[in-house]
């Protein structure tokens, strides 16, 4: 009787589907690569079979790769951002005739809640780099930008995971794309803006990466984009500290400081310095 309040997504009944809470923004684009927390029940079980919500940040999956059952994807292409649904996929859209033992019988209809935290689409950024150089260069600069960004949330999602290596790898693809890109003064304010964000993202990871001759020189590319960035000035004295150069450290942190007076992360830095 569940599935008789819920709506049919498929145009077959093999996915229906009952909002909890609503989302905002857009739907899930089919490209993408999503974030979702999921549980899986059969039907009279009150333990899920399968789920992921013991994990405090999901794994980051791709629709068309990493998701297998037609069903949950068919779902998450209709979910919006926060969004939380409860779907029923029959077994077409699920295990199939055999289902998966000893888990899931055969002919086996399955209850899936899902709470999608936020998606990225890749699609933009998979066409950009199925492309020579060469027609990279072509590529217009919005869409360049497009594909920046998407590597440098990608780059965040991992950061949140601490995979500290990989998300430098995606900062720097990010920081590649905009570098190379020429640029009419006219469009060379929106690069700057771009490269800012990655310069910050790579110092912020050098750092954590216990590196920080290498946070230095990307908080210092970031000061050349904008001298009075007090984020790029908070990091670069950090890294300073880190490598026992204290009038460097105070030059920088005193720059911050006089940006932003009452940042908590500045004074408590300049405290250090001072013992």
């Amino acid at each position: 009787m569940l599935g008789r309040r819920m709506q049919d997504v498929t145009g077959d009944k093999g996915v229906l589907k009952e909002v909890i809470r609503a989302g905002s923004g857009e739907m899930v684009l089919p490209d993408s690569s999503v974030l979702v927390k999921y549980s899986g029940y059969l039907e009279f079980m009150d333990k899920p079979f399968d789920t992921n919500c013991h994990r405090k940040i999901p794994r980051l999956m791709k629709l068309g790769k990493d998701i297998t059952l037609g069903g949950m994807e068919a779902g998450l292409l209709t979910m919006k951002k926060g969004e939380l649904a409860r779907f029923l996929f029959e077994p077409s859209y699920a295990y199939g005739v055999l289902g998966c033992p000893p888990l899931i019988p055969p002919n086996a209809t399955v209850l899936f809640e899902m709470e999608l935290l936020d998606f990225l689409d890749s699609a933009e950024s998979d066409t950009f780099f199925s492309l020579t150089a060469e027609q990279q260069d072509t590529f217009p600069l919005e869409k360049v930008l497009k594909v920046a960004d998407t590597e440098r949330e990608f780059g965040n999602y991992l950061f949140r995971q601490k995979r500290f290596m990989d998300a430098r790898e995606r900062y720097k693809r990010a920081a590649l794309i905009v570098c190379r890109r020429p640029a009419s003064d006219a469009e060379q304010s929106k690069i700057d803006a771009a490269k800012l964000l990655v310069y910050l993202n790579l110092s912020l990871t050098y750092l954590k990466l216990e590196r920080p001759s290498r946070a230095l020189t990307y908080g210092k590319r970031a000061l050349e984009i904008d001298k009075r960035n007090a984020k790029a000035l908070f990091r670069c004295g950090q890294a300073c500290l880190s490598m026992t150069e204290y009038e460097k450290a105070r030059d920088f942190l005193v720059k911050a400081q006089k940006e932003q007076p009452f940042n908590h992360d500045i004074n408590n830095e300049l405290k250090k310095l001072a013992r």
